[in-house]
């Protein structure tokens, strides 16, 4: 069991994440641990996992979790053996073997002697058979690093397991036996995820946000259930709210338009009359101090109605607003943009494709490139681009303009602020004002316009790229999406989702998450 009682965590510069969070993981439970990018996830992880320290609370575990995070090459210096998380015993087994055995070499590998074979046929299992276990990880791709860790698991048959998005990279043969794992798993298991094929998958929600934590226990369908019940409610509040501050508006405004005319009546009647000018004076700043006073109470209580609006619309983000608002391709439907007629490329003496790629892509057609880890997918866009010349067969090329966007969204520059990433793309039509305003409807408020591109999460970047698409205007005639979900929480991919489907040129998409291809209704594919 795992107990979090009244658990505070603060950022090393002081900076609160969450507080007084309340939650038990009871042996045997199987959860979903939810929330949108940057709500502290994968930091509730470290410290469930012991990695990290609470600043204040107790967290409370019968015994530590086998935690697999998330890596983005921190890991590389480690070994495959050191990644399997049985380096210590693998040592200690062939020092032994060699004839070099010691008390502290005996303890070490306390009596585990199929440590070897367990680790190979556990790497077999994630087809990576034949990988040396002394081989680093930086020599391994993305993918085959995921397999090695999750490969980890069937070594060591741990009764609580930590997961977080182990989704990331894997090939679609990864992710049927990821899903595999999970679905039969019968210990403890907390997975952070954005694949709602995995999320389907455990009995129990959690989700983390700005109240703590809140359990869902129903399933990640009745989750979503509820939380469309949860935004509808919200949505009417937040339009009963707004109504409320019409009215309230047109209230003071009518109030004011009468005490102005029952003014001008009584001065009328001042004038007409033989009252000293003193009184007189006595008598409008009676009346101009009752104005300010009648216009004071109707302030306090249109102030107190909008803050509670801008609070309802801090709450529940208006997708709508983060569409491709651009104009559309300049080309006609249907023209044909690139065909291929045996295409290939050699490396080394190796042809890459065992069989030359034949197709044939027009304007406004959605394709779904697929391929496992390795099968060339990122070398064929390069070739599609005009990056690479193909080495055998014809890639013809019409002329078009392709925007290509990667799981990094590299296509913005790193190196400058929000603001300064948002006028980079403004071809002059703008005013500062009308940047500021697009960047506001990306959830970009003043507060982040200086902050560097590069210290924005995965879902901010995303947003920062739809919203310099939108100030550009002009729609690329091509959209390129490689792996475009990888660091994305499930409402950043619902953004994604929306904007793309706004958009009407032609889409050339690489993922291995099926869900989120057909969200975008693709019409064709490549098969490597």
């Amino acid at each position: 069991m795992l107990a979090f009682q009244d658990v505070t965590y603060a950022h090393p510069n002081k900076d609160v994440l969450f507080s007084g969070l309340h939650f038990t993981v009871n042996r045997g439970e199987k959860i979903a641990l939810i929330g949108p990018n940057g709500a502290g996830k994968s930091t509730l992880l470290r410290l469930m996992a012991g990695e990290l320290q609470p600043l204040s609370g107790n967290i409370r575990q019968d015994e530590p979790p086998y935690y697999i995070p998330q890596h983005f090459g921190q890991f590389d210096h480690l070994t495959v053996g050191e990644a399997l998380r049985a380096g210590e015993r693998l040592h200690a087994l062939r020092e032994i073997l060699s004839g070099n055995v010691t008390d502290a070499r005996m303890a070490a590998l306390d009596d585990d002697w199929t440590i070897e074979e367990r680790c190979r046929e556990a790497l077999a299992h994630w087809h990576l058979a034949g990988l040396p276990l002394d081989l680093r990880l930086a020599a391994l791709s993305g993918g085959q690093k995921t397999r090695v860790f999750l490969a980890g698991i069937l070594v060591n048959q741990p009764a609580f397991l930590l997961l977080d998005e182990p989704g990331n990279h894997l090939d679609a043969a990864g992710r049927a036996l990821l899903r595999e794992l999970i679905a039969g798993w019968r210990q403890t298991l907390v997975l952070v995820s954005h694949d709602a094929t995995l999320l389907r998958l455990l009995p129990e929600v959690f989700e983390l946000g700005k109240k703590g934590i809140t359990v869902y226990g129903g399933g990640f369908d009745f989750y979503k259930e509820q939380k469309a019940i949860e935004q509808d409610a919200l949505r009417q509040d937040l339009h009963s709210r707004e109504k409320a501050l019409r009215k309230a508006r047109e209230t003071e405004r009518e109030a004011m338009e009468r005490k102005a005319k029952m003014d001008a009546r009584g001065r009328k009647k001042q004038d007409k009359s033989n009252v000293p000018t003193i009184v007189l004076n006595t008598l409008r700043n009676n009346a101009e101090k009752s104005a300010a006073s009648l216009k004071k109470a109707h302030a306090e209580k249109m102030d107190g109605i909008a803050e509670e609006v801008n609070r309802l619309r801090k709450e529940m983000p208006d997708i709508d607003k983060m569409k491709l608002n651009v104009d559309d391709s300049a080309l006609h439907k249907g023209k044909v943009l690139l065909t291929a007629q045996a295409l290939n490329i050699r490396f080394g003496e190796r042809l890459l494709w065992p069989e030359g790629l034949d197709f044939q892509i027009r304007s406004g057609d959605r394709t779904a490139i697929r391929g496992g880890n390795g099968s060339g997918k990122t070398t064929l866009i390069r070739l599609l681009l005009g990056e690479l010349e193909p080495s055998e067969g014809t890639l013809q090329r019409a002329d078009f303009r392709a925007v290509y966007i990667d799981q990094d969204y590299s296509y913005l520059d790193g190196g400058l602020t929000v603001y300064e990433q948002a006028q980079r793309h403004n071809p002059g039509a703008l005013e500062e004002h009308e940047v500021k305003m697009r960047l506001n409807r990306f959830l970009f408020g003043p507060e982040d316009w200086n902050k560097p591109s590069s210290g924005l999460s995965g879902g901010e970047r995303m947003r920062l790229l739809l919203c310099v698409l939108n100030i550009g205007t002009k729609a690329p005639d091509m959209i390129i999406l490689d792996e475009p979900t990888n660091n994305l929480d499930m409402q950043n991919v619902e953004i994604l989702t929306a904007a793309i489907n706004g958009y009407d040129g032609t889409l050339l998409v690489v993922s291995h998450d099926g869900e989120f291809l057909a969200s975008l209704g693709m019409t064709g594919e490549i098969a490597l």
